[in-house]
């Protein structure tokens, strides 16, 4: 899985979300991650098809709604999934929330048969707990291979983070809003780190995830906010940078659905 992607959430016009994704494609992304949910999962199909970059260059990453989590249900929307990305597979497949129809061992046997199946490569729970977690990887036939959550400098994730780097979890972490929908920018610690390397906060938090070893996958629509995020992977921090980042005294969550299994 590349380290670096593109998330679409809320690029709900079709024509939008196709040239961002074609856009974000010829600079160099090779991730891309979209969502039933989201329904878009046409117009990266569509950007992927219009796209000259090979299919085996690309990672391709989506999720099953919590209204479809059931066994039935799971192999149904996958199987739709594909239909509209106009793909054989995806790369990764995520359980979207533990809410709804989730239930570990159905659930998570449905994403095994597809996995052994072929139509997707790996498996992936989406805004789990570390207790949903280890639940999760306790119960699979099929390795867990990332779980997806908001993380940013203002949420570190530090539980999460070290739960999965425990070589009996061996868990990829993947990062949504890790800029934090923009609200990085008034963090000063941020500005100060950014000011010493030329860059933006933004380019820095998505510089500090990498040095956790977490995969960013921001957001971004415009050619402009593309080419600053994709410019991050050259920026290398120091401890002291880090040390700076990690010191941040103020913690916001901006995905907090009364649903999500931290408010249960």
């Amino acid at each position: 899985m590349p380290m670096f992607g593109l998330g679409t959430y809320q690029m709900d016009d079709h024509d939008e979300c196709v040239e961002s994704v074609r856009t974000a494609l010829e600079m160099g992304y090779r991730h891309i991650d979209t969502a039933e949910m989201y329904e878009n999962e046409s117009a990266v199909g569509d950007a992927i098809a219009e796209s000259d970059v090979p299919r085996d260059d690309l990672f391709v990453a989506t999720k099953v709604s919590p209204d479809n989590l059931d066994y039935d249900h799971v192999l149904t929307s996958a199987e739709e999934s594909l239909d509209r990305l106009g793909l054989d597979y995806v790369d990764l497949l995520y359980v979207h929330w533990p809410t709804g129809e989730y239930e570990a061992a159905d659930t998570l046997e449905a994403f095994a048969e597809l996995r052994e199946e072929g139509l997707i490569e790996e498996i992936g729970v989406s805004n789990f707990t570390v207790d949903l977690l280890e639940e999760a990887v306790d119960v699979a036939e099929e390795p867990i291979f990332a779980d997806q959550v908001e993380m940013h400098p203002l949420l570190p994730q530090d539980e999460l983070r070290e739960f999965c780097a425990q070589e009996d979890v061996d868990v990829e972490l993947v990062a949504y809003s890790p800029i934090a929908r923009g609200d990085v920018d008034d963090v000063d610690e941020l500005r100060e780190v950014a000011e010493k390397h030329d860059a933006t906060p933004a380019q820095v938090s998505l510089a500090w995830c990498r040095e956790k070893d977490v995969t960013a996958i921001p957001k971004a629509t415009s050619r402009d906010h593309l080419r600053e995020n994709w410019l991050s992977l050259g920026i290398e921090l120091d401890e002291e940078d880090v040390a700076k980042i990690d010191g941040i005294d103020r913690e916001e969550r901006l995905v907090d659905p009364d649903r999500a299994p931290w408010n249960g």
